[in-house]
């Protein structure tokens, strides 16, 4: 069985659902509010936060034009965006004490090395960034665990980079489905890629959101993610690019429960009869075979002498016909329960 094991969770198809809370650059490059972001993603019960280590003359060409979703250059926005490499012995350190795992998405060979000295123990390659063999063969050399977004992937360049890392001898792969927009409309999201990938490449999947609210990545649990990365914020109204589309931490709270509920109602899948819970409903109110008149001692008994209704306190009404053709051992009370003794 395919699995990733973390410094506090496993991540594999036996295992509950990932849960990651994607900081992003949502720290504005403030440590505090970095600080606060896990300390609130923690008591909402995921199990990782993650962060974007990047530098903009690493990460885009100056000569890139702009996009139309941001005011300025993306050169500018993303040199605005970087942060501040000295935090993350802190910021890891912090998320030991609260049992999560510190997480990123290391878009260079310097932020890769850092990863290993904090002893990251699984790094994210962005939709963006996964057409980088170079960079993906570092990560895969680590041997940590490798998860892919395959926002705006085909098939093949999700097969170059699976490939990638199984040639220096890393199995502990997993791949998002996710949709490069932000926010995302549901209705291209395509969670069902998630099986056609699971399918393809034999690894763990799951479903990186960008769509507004929680309601599309707890239907992608349904559906057999195994990882969930939600882009999280304190508060929607802060200034940056991903703040806007961003979970806040109730909701974050509410959505890992959700999740949780949902996983606990998949069940064993044997149906076989009534739980325990549910016995008094099923003593009480499920249907048996009940005499719909007065029916006299040595009589008969008809198909017209029978009613099914509730409760269940007579026989079985599939025993229907073994009753009809009977004789009554006792007199029988209108809308009483027949009983194998009766008859």
């Amino acid at each position: 069985m395919k699995k990733i094991i973390t410094k506090f969770s496993v991540i594999s198809d036996d295992s509950p659902c990932y849960i990651i809370a994607e900081i992003g650059s949502n720290h504005n490059g403030s440590f505090d509010l970095a600080c606060e972001l896990i300390e609130k993603a923690a008591s909402s019960g995921v199990n990782a936060v993650k962060f974007q280590t990047f530098k903009a003359t690493n990460h885009y060409s100056k000569n890139t034009k702009k996009i139309s979703l941001y005011k300025e250059s993306i050169f500018e926005l993303i040199e605005k965006l970087e942060i501040d490499r000295t935090w993350h012995i802190k910021l890891s350190s912090i998320c030991e004490k609260l049992n999560i795992d510190f997480l990123d998405s290391p878009c260079d060979f310097e932020a890769i090395d850092l990863a290993l000295q904090v002893d990251m123990p699984l790094m994210k390659v962005a939709s963006f960034d996964m057409v980088d063999s170079r960079l993906i063969k570092r990560i895969a050399e680590t041997k940590k665990g490798i998860v892919f977004s395959a926002g705006m992937a085909t098939m093949g360049e999700i097969q170059n980079a699976v490939n990638t890392a199984r040639k220096v001898g890393n199995e502990s792969i997993a791949i998002l489905q996710c949709t490069s927009l932000y926010p995302a409309p549901p209705g291209i999201t395509n969670l069902n890629a998630m099986q056609t990938i699971k399918s393809a490449f034999d690894v763990i999947v799951g479903y990186s959101d960008h769509t507004l609210g929680d309601h599309i990545a707890c239907a992608a649990v349904s559906k057999g993610a195994r990882i969930i990365e939600k882009h999280y914020t304190l508060d929607r109204s802060l200034e940056g690019p991903d703040h806007k589309f961003a979970i806040q931490p109730k909701e974050l709270e509410q959505m890992v429960l959700k999740i949780r509920d949902i996983e606990s109602a998949f069940g064993d899948g044997i149906k076989n009869g009534p739980r325990f819970e549910e016995m008094e409903f099923y003593n009480h109110a499920r249907r048996s075979l009940i005499a719909k008149r007065f029916i006299k001692q040595g009589t008969l008994i008809t198909d017209d002498d029978i009613i099914i209704k509730r409760p269940n306190y007579g026989i079985h009404p599939s025993n229907l016909e073994l009753v009809v053709g009977r004789i009554a051992k006792i007199d029988i009370q209108e809308d009483e329960p027949i009983t194998w003794d009766m008859i």
